[in-house]
């Protein structure tokens, strides 16, 4: 059983993928702007040292070939690769327990986020079926939050998973045609 947020658009555009708009057409803007500030100025920097006399020399100002920092590098390489998204839904996962509350992390765990845009969708397991009925009432307040988080329309749907249940025994103790106890998983 699912739970939708608000404004998830369910039932509209079902066949088409939707068109990049508001923060997604702002990121992709400033990706492809970066992108040609980059090549512009490599290509500079290879005209400077072709008049130069070409070749790889140091010099006393900063180039590409000195070492980073860690934390500007990985900054980098999440930027160039548009890993924005899963990063941070990363880091929301990471922050779980302050998000929803302790109460609410010490019983239901995220699982997995699906990006893509025609989805977005955070799965979430629950140890019980109360819990998992609860975080579905919860689930709409939890979109906007999250949204409010990581930017808007990041997550349109929170899956609520319930408990697995004990795995299936077959044995001489069982009635014929129990399936166990369905109260409490599922």
């Amino acid at each position: 059983m699912t739970a939708r947020g608000e404004g998830d658009g369910a039932g509209a555009g079902a066949g088409k993928a939707p068109e990049p708009s508001g923060v997604d057409l702002a990121r992709v803007a400033l990706r492809a702007a970066k992108e040609q500030a980059k090549a512009r100025g490599a290509a500079a920097q290879q005209r400077k040292q072709a008049r130069r006399g070409g070749g790889l020399r140091s010099g006393a100002r900063a180039d590409g070939r000195d070492p980073q920092p860690l934390g500007s590098a990985i900054d980098r390489l999440i930027t160039e690769r548009g890993w924005e998204t899963p990063a941070a839904v990363g880091g929301v996962m990471g922050r779980w327990p302050q998000i929803v509350g302790e109460d609410l992390a010490n019983h239901c765990v995220p699982l997995r986020y699906d990006e893509d845009p025609d989805q977005r969708v955070l799965t979430v397991q629950c140890d019980s079926t109360a819990w998992a009925t609860q975080l579905r009432l919860l689930a709409p307040q939890l979109v906007a939050r999250l949204n409010a988080d990581l930017g808007h329309g990041t997550v349109r749907l929170i899956k609520v998973l319930g408990p697995g249940g004990p795995r299936r025994r077959f044995g001489p103790l069982r009635a014929p045609g129990s399936s166990g106890p369905g109260d409490t998983y599922g």
